[in-house]
């Protein structure tokens, strides 16, 4: 899997590179502001798919963000890193892909339906899959799908939903790959036929493990209803991405049965599996407090967020 992860990613770097350098021979340009679009503000560009380069540009972010057919690398390695691995993973590796695709593919079309495959394709390994791990790990190529159709998108309120679920997607997925990090280090085990019954021992990792599993099926007064809603709102008021707003509601639900009650059922309730660990150490506890407390912080007032959002104004107003 390491392998794996290595083959990927320098190609996904080298792609990037020789995308780079002819984009730079062709035009003379790579910042950002210099490939805007007309209107638009300045963290938001547009590369011509056409123009030299952008191609191995987009399939480098590709490679990062798990698109279709490039995304075996994530459901590998995830569940093999370390408890501290999988978190660091989870928060960098595809919210940068997300960044990048914002800030030089917003309003490519395509990214629409490539998001919408994203949110749909994984549900059914995650719904027979016995390592939690791994479920996260396809249920955030759900999340990530969602964001890419946003990005493609590409309307003010879009953009602001994407990023908005980047930034949430970091707090409430490093949660709950935080809270299988700890059952791991505590019985060795991630699989649910193994777990089970972990409440009676571990109660406040299983208070926490359910603030994440609520804030990934986006309920109200949780970090990820306040930045799915923004990108749902748009792709159900715009009559061109109607379609697009079934298929992505389709993954939602799909995210509140495979990661909302999937995971924190089989670990610690469902069957008892007979396990009495200890609770996890206090340094454990306070990385996923703080997670939780954000979670709820932002849910309850988003204002904050949406201040920090690209388009500001069209966020508050959203409010």
């Amino acid at each position: 899997s390491s392998l794996r992860y290595l083959v990927f990613q320098l190609g996904s770097g080298l792609l990037l590179l020789a995308g780079v350098a002819m984009l730079h021979a062709a035009t003379g340009r790579l910042a950002f502001a210099d490939m805007a679009v007309p209107g638009a503000a300045p963290p938001v560009g547009l590369i011509d798919i056409t123009s030299p380069g952008a191609v191995l540009i987009f399939a480098a972010f590709g490679i990062k963000a798990a698109f279709p057919l490039a995304h075996s690398w994530l459901p590998d390695f995830y569940p093999r890193a370390s408890e501290t691995g999988a978190v660091v993973l989870s928060i960098f590796t595809t919210k940068l892909a997300v960044y990048a695709l914002a800030r030089c593919f917003a309003g490519f079309d395509a990214l629409i339906w490539i998001g919408a495959v994203m949110a749909v394709f994984p549900v059914f390994f995650a719904m027979i899959e016995n390592d939690l791990r791994r479920v996260l790990a396809w249920s955030l190529v759900i999340q990530v799908g969602v964001m890419t159709a946003a990005v493609g998108m590409g309307s003010e309120l879009a953009i602001n939903g994407a990023a908005a679920m980047a930034f949430a997607g970091v707090i409430y997925q490093a949660l709950l790959f935080m809270c299988l990090g700890a059952v791991v280090w505590r019985t060795g085990s991630s699989k649910a036929t193994e777990l089970g019954g972990l409440h009676r021992t571990m109660p406040y990792t299983t208070l926490f493990c359910l603030v994440g599993a609520a804030s990934i099926a986006a309920l109200p007064f949780l970090a990820g209803f306040a930045a799915k809603s923004l990108v749902m709102s748009h792709a159900h008021g715009d009559k061109a991405t109607y379609a697009a707003w079934v298929v992505l509601l389709f993954g939602a639900v799909a995210v509140f049965l495979i990661a909302a009650l999937k995971v924190p059922l089989a670990t610690f309730f469902s069957h008892d599996s007979g396990k009495r660990p200890k609770e996890a150490p206090f340094n454990m506890l306070l990385a996923m407090g703080l997670a939780a407390g954000l979670c709820v912080v932002t849910g309850v007032s988003p204002a904050w967020l949406y201040e920090l959002l690209p388009y500001r104004d069209v966020a508050m107003g959203y409010l």
